[in-house]
């Protein structure tokens, strides 16, 4: 015998109602977005909001987690398709100018932007731990250029992935100022230009 199904069966899709919290929370940031705002823009019911997500703190959860599979690839896959570090770093640096300013979405990087004037402590940790990932696995790509003699054996990788990730943070600031997709290469351009030459550039 079947068993029979507690309560009323959920009235709205789930996965709209997520996107829509994520853009909420992509355009305010996680603190200026009230469970009424993300009722409202979800169409749906404080209760069904707690019953289908749990409170604010775990659906941004979850809204991190989607952002990451559907916005944050071009990362990854820079990382793994590019073949040296500096094309990856370029790549990576291009291509979040074009993300940044998507038409259509909230302009720069959610976990960037969700952080400002953040006062929960564990939420700020966890978006800071992120950003960090990032710059650990920027690190491993370019020691790795290091090793295979792409780059100077004195070219430091902790140095030059933090650098990729602050002028990344700085790029999602200006696009949520209003800089445009080829402001934001130009700023690209330039950031490269302090990249380290290949050891054979240097030579006399």
């Amino acid at each position: 015998m079947a068993t029979k199904q507690r309560g009323r069966p959920r009235s709205f899709d789930r996965e709209t109602a997520l996107e829509k919290a994520l853009r909420a929370f992509w355009e305010d940031g996680y603190e200026a977005t009230s469970i009424s705002d993300l009722t409202r823009v979800m169409g749906i019911g404080a209760p069904s909001l707690y019953a289908a997500f749990g409170d604010k703190k775990t659906l941004f959860e979850e809204v991190i987690e989607s952002y990451i599979q559907e916005y944050g690839g071009f990362i990854d896959r820079a990382l793994a398709e590019e073949p040296t570090a500096r094309d990856a770093m370029e790549r990576v640096l291009c291509d979040a100018a074009v993300e940044y300013t998507q038409p259509g979405r909230p302009p720069g990087c959610l976990i960037v932007s969700a952080a400002t004037n953040c006062s929960s402590g564990e939420v700020a940790e966890s978006l800071r731990l992120m950003r960090e990932q990032n710059v650990r696995l920027f690190e491993r790509r370019i020691r790795a250029g290091v090793a295979s003699g792409e780059l100077p054996e004195e070219a430091d990788p902790d140095s030059l992935a933090r650098y990729v990730g602050a002028v990344m943070q700085g790029m999602s600031q200006q696009a949520r100022d209003g800089a445009g997709r080829a402001e934001l290469e130009a700023v690209a351009g330039v950031a490269m230009r302090a990249w380290p030459e290949r050891p054979e550039a240097g030579g006399a």
